[in-house]
């Protein structure tokens, strides 16, 4: 499946030679006081994927998505964070690269479907296995950071399965947490989409807000985020992710999301939608249709089948006999390809969010309309026909901003709760309090 991300190359960022050494006594502190780990994000980067050499899941079910490389942290991590929705489980956490000459590690991101929970917290447990072999005696277990509702359905299963500590944190406040970190600290993570332009960066900045941020999961949530820590959902709807994976599933013979995605890639949705073009035989330029665009989704399926049905009447019925014979061909070669359905429902499902998110900012008076959740995962038609909704409905006003790691919001604002005030570079959480009843925080 083509994805918008392998067109992107590497950001310029400074990558310093040579491993630094890190003392003892930094690594006993980070270990004893874990909450007081500051992240040294200078010089981030995305580590873009070989083109060549595409992810692949592994055999655990692990899929493996773009690192963050940050050459200039040194010091010891000892949590990881995941968000556990209801379709897909998403890990994030830092590692060091012992075998490299250069310093720092990296920020990881793992996805596993919610099916497989027992899978993910396997590769959990492999991580506690190497953290402990990396520094000593005395690490002990890294801790959980959870959020998502799996962070309550899963928690007793965490403990028992983990033996470690399991922080639970507000999925919504992850979520904007994250955002914030992505908008403000990362390079060549926020980009917006153009046919001319697939791939249009927008520069990491402090002054975001106000803005809205439509989170695509199973369903779909819209929030308005004012300030840090001032947000409120103000709209969503149940026709998300879990739609289109469950329509999908019981229409053609895909069994996974990027299945599905493939699918879609390949479909030609004409076969299935009713088009302006079929109805004036034309554009319909008074109003600014053109013939391709889609006049009702699905809207060919019922013209087509009565078709058939009254082709074999026009010839005298079917006998029984015929009839089973006629099923079973059916079935052997169905009137619509599952690549053309896929595509038509991608795009049903995607408008429709378009045109509620659009409507939404037109209400609050915003401007930025951010797209995340694991709906879109870097695919080229789903940020396309976002980006043509909100581009169509506001007549070139707005913009619609996508994110390279957008569906690992949540995940990365439960990794960072673990983080003391002030750490970023535009002290981009000074506002973000850090309370634990269990744990002394102190600035880093």
């Amino acid at each position: 499946m083509a994805s918008v991300s392998e067109v992107a190359a590497v950001a310029d960022a400074e990558r310093p030679r040579g491993r630094l050494e890190r003392k003892a006594s930094a690594i006993d502190h980070t270990i004893l006081s874990p909450g007081t780990v500051s992240i040294n994000v200078k010089g981030a980067f995305i580590v873009d994927a070989d083109p060549s050499n595409p992810p692949t899941p592994s055999d655990d079910g692990a899929q493996h998505d773009t690192d963050i490389r940050l050459p200039n942290h040194i010091s010891v991590v000892s949590h990881v964070a995941l968000d556990i929705g209801g379709s897909l489980a998403k890990l994030v956490y830092f590692s060091h690269e012992p075998d490299s000459k250069d310093p720092g590690g990296r920020l990881n991101f793992v996805k596993y479907e919610t099916d497989q929970i027992d899978q993910c917290l396997d590769f959990i447990k492999r991580l506690q296995l190497d953290f402990h072999a990396q520094n000593g005696s005395k690490s002990g277990k890294i801790s959980i950071m959870a959020t998502g509702g799996g962070a309550y359905k899963y928690y007793d299963e965490m403990r028992k399965v983990l033996g470690a500590e399991i922080l639970r944190e507000d999925e919504m406040d992850c979520l904007i947490m994250g955002l914030d970190f992505f908008i403000t600290e990362i390079p060549r993570e926020v980009f917006t989409y153009d046919d001319t332009d697939p791939m249009h960066f927008e520069e990491a900045r402090a002054d975001i807000y106000p803005y809205l941020l439509v989170n695509i999961g199973s369903g779909v949530s819209m929030v308005k985020v004012s300030g840090r820590r001032e947000f409120e959902r103000i709209g969503g709807t149940s026709l998300g992710g879990g739609t289109l994976w469950g329509l999908l599933s019981l229409l053609t013979g895909a069994r996974t999301f990027d299945d599905m995605l493939k699918m879609a890639e390949v479909g030609d949705n004409a076969a299935v939608d009713m088009l302006v073009g079929d109805i004036y035989g034309a554009d319909y330029s008074k109003i600014g249709l053109k013939s391709t665009t889609i006049a009702s989704s699905f809207g060919k399926v019922f013209k087509v089948k009565r078709r058939g049905e009254t082709q074999a009447e026009d010839h005298g019925g079917l006998s029984h006999e015929s009839r089973e014979e006629d099923n079973d061909a059916s079935h052997s070669q169905p009137v619509f390809k599952p690549e053309d359905i896929s595509r038509s429902l991608l795009y049903a499902v995607s408008n429709n969010i378009g045109q509620i998110a659009y409507l939404q900012s037109e209400k609050h008076n915003l401007e930025h309309i951010y797209f995340g959740g694991s709906f879109i995962r870097g695919h080229r038609q789903t940020i396309q026909t976002l980006s043509y909704a909100i581009n169509f409905w506001s007549k070139g006003e707005k913009k619609a901003y996508f994110l390279r790691h957008e569906g690992y919001l949540g995940s990365v604002g439960a990794f960072l709760k673990r983080q003391p005030r002030n750490w970023g570079r535009r002290n981009s959480f000074e506002e973000y309090p850090v309370v634990r009843p269990t744990i002394q925080h102190r600035e880093a």
